[in-house]
């Protein structure tokens, strides 16, 4: 089984809708979206949810009104300023709590219980392309790099089930706790970039990301034509690193187009840029070792 997730340094390079064209070009895959703070994969995919559950990471304290004596130490003792009076006693603020636990060690009255978090919800659905394993956290939920563990776990436990021969992961753009997570075990990653200093800058800081751990990249130059000076110093990052360009791709209404009617582009009639993403297909396939 071969893992490829598709990864940006920066929001808005067309990855998402890339990843969308590479579900439905590949074949024997499981899809997998791993932006869970704010996933939109299935915006081109319309899933179908199948099996749906609670994710719950990390811990908030809730005192129990019943044992509360409201002798305040609580209060004076968070940092936070998440336990407040009101108006029926002492309450904690799930907004402000931060899961330090001091409040719980402290009560003389043992009124303050621990429980795990539920930060969101995770989905196996079916789309035309495939399964797909999604999540959505809730808003400024934390602990998204877990999430994305438990998904990649979920389409590998998926795939075997199934003998499908790939993962295909929509990665979160930048290069934090997400990113890092979505690349654990990969073996290859895309990164889409464009071809502007902002683009450039973050193209290099997660080539290094990959670097560090040791996955192999590639690289697709997205909207080329825009900015010919920058496409040059992109091209010559990557030469410089030895990362395959496996696509020059121009800016092209047919994106917008595609996205507008639910679509991927390679479902849409066939023009010069579906046919360059079909090709940048078959060169990531065979870098990652797929023999498609």
């Amino acid at each position: 089984m071969r893992e490829i997730i598709i990864i940006s340094g920066k929001g808005g390079t067309g990855k998402t809708s890339f990843t969308g064209a590479f579900a439905h070009l590949a074949a024997d895959k499981i899809i997998c979206d791993l932006d869970v703070d704010a996933p939109d994969l299935h915006l081109l995919l319309q899933p179908v949810r199948e099996r749906q559950e609670e994710f719950h990471s990390g811990h908030e304290a809730a005192i129990d009104p019943e044992k509360c004596t409201s002798c305040g130490l609580c209060a004076s003792l968070c940092q936070f300023g998440a336990i407040r009076e009101n108006g029926a006693g002492l309450a904690v603020d799930p907004r402000r709590c931060e899961g330090c636990k001091v409040c719980v060690a402290f009560c003389p009255a043992a009124a303050i219980r621990f429980p795990e978090k539920h930060c969101g919800q995770w989905y196996v659905s079916s789309t035309r392309f495939g399964p797909l394993v999604h999540a959505q956290l809730f808003p400024g939920a934390e602990n998204s790099g877990r999430l994305v563990m438990l998904l990649k776990q979920q389409a590998k436990e998926l795939a075997k089930a199934r003998g499908a021969s790939l993962v295909l992961g929509d990665g979160a753009p930048g290069i934090g706790c997400p990113v890092i997570s979505s690349l654990s075990g990969a073996h290859l990653a895309v990164a889409v970039t464009e071809p502007t200093p902002s683009g450039r800058h973050d193209l290099e800081r997660v080539a290094d990301l990959t670097r560090h751990f040791q996955v192999s990249l590639a690289v697709i130059i997205n909207k080329y034509d825009l900015n010919q000076d920058e496409t040059y110093h992109i091209e010559a990052f990557c030469r410089d690193r030895d990362y395959p360009v496996v696509a020059h791709l121009p800016h092209d209404p047919l994106v917008t187009r595609a996205m507008v009617q639910g679509l991927v582009v390679t479902e849409m009639p066939e023009t010069d840029f579906s046919r360059d993403l079909r090709r940048a297909w078959t060169r990531i396939a065979a870098l990652a070792g797929l023999g498609q």
